[in-house]
């Protein structure tokens, strides 16, 4: 069954099957081989994302560094 994770947001692990879970995983694991083997594909351009951080020294120091 084709998973389709458009226009949600991860927050939280249990909002997510176990299928989409393993969606994700993979496709993290294909996108990190393609980045290593030199076929990444720019799939953010134009985008903007956010981070959100419990601690406020990761995330003053990640809001320093995306500045």
């Amino acid at each position: 069954m084709p998973v389709n994770l458009r226009q949600r947001s991860f927050l939280k692990v249990l909002d997510f099957s176990p299928e989409e879970i393993l969606h994700l995983l993979r496709l993290a694991r294909d996108l990190k081989n393609a980045k290593y083997a030199g076929t990444e594909q720019p799939r953010l351009t134009g985008k903007n994302i956010a981070l959100i951080f419990e601690k406020a020294s990761t995330r003053t120091r990640c809001a320093f560094e995306v500045a």
